[in-house]
């Protein structure tokens, strides 16, 4: 609950002995010290540091109780891990994270405390190792890994579709889902890209054994797409996913 100083209350109570001898001038002067009478905020400002026994694992710096300004990570070894810069509670500007050695390894892009924009990457040589784009928390399209030495890295497996068409005996139509190269590394959804994002909120996971999805449409009897969309989400050799999207055409047009 806010107290009030004790200046303000005298001013408080004075203006309301004077409203109930006149009409309405001192009601509005009463309004307007109440609407100006400011409280200060009691929450901590400073620099907090969190322990995990005797080794400090993150300082959080707070302006009257709420995140404002850098906060730190650290490796039990005591060298900084990640920092965040918070204003306003929220995760704002580029937040790093460093190997143990002190060489920046990623770079992300915060808007309230959300990423966008591109991340980046780095070798512990200071290279480049990948760029990836993201808007409001989402993947964009937008991605590039490097080599080591610098060059664009291409050759990422495709999507191979495979068709078991049971429509007229069984009403099902399966499709089979495999990367050109048999990788397991993958996760299959049902969807497509909104506005060139990709929204997981929006599409529906397939059901993926050792690399290997599944979609089965069965026949409804009621109009339906014409078309499928699938996305394959990649894992890569850098530990990024890579997305590939796919629109499969259908035959029938009464297909779930």
């Amino acid at each position: 609950m806010k107290i009030l100083s004790p200046s303000a209350l005298l001013i408080l109570a004075i203006l309301f002995i004077t409203g109930c001898h006149g009409k309405g001038p001192a009601k509005k002067e009463l309004q307007a010290v109440a609407d100006s009478v400011t409280v200060p905020d009691t929450g901590y400002t400073g620099i907090k540091q969190y322990m995990s026994g005797k080794t400090l694992f993150k300082e959080v710096t707070f302006k009257n109780g709420v995140r404002e300004g850098l906060m730190k990570s650290f490796y039990q070894t005591g060298e900084v891990r990640q920092t965040f810069l918070y204003k306003n509670g929220l995760r704002e500007d580029s937040s790093m994270w460093y190997y143990q050695e002190g060489q920046k390894f990623r770079a992300t892009p915060y808007k309230k405390d959300t990423v966008d924009g591109i991340q980046i990457q780095y070798y512990r040589t200071g290279r480049l190792r990948a760029k990836l784009g993201y808007s409001k928390g989402l993947r964009t399209t937008f991605f590039q890994e490097f080599t080591p030495e610098g060059k664009i890295v291409s050759g990422y497996p495709s999507l191979v579709i495979n068709v078991v068409d049971n429509y007229k005996t069984k009403g099902i139509y399966k499709i089979s889902l495999a990367l050109s190269d048999k990788s397991a590394g993958v996760r299959y959804w049902r969807g497509d890209f909104l506005n060139g994002l990709f929204d997981t909120a929006h599409c529906k996971r397939i059901n993926t054994i050792r690399g290997i999805g599944s979609l089965d449409l069965k026949k409804t009897g009621s109009i339906k797409p014409s078309d499928v969309g699938v996305v394959a989400e990649i894992l890569t050799n850098f530990g990024n996913n890579y997305l590939v999207y796919k629109k499969i055409e259908l035959p029938y047009h009464d297909l779930n």
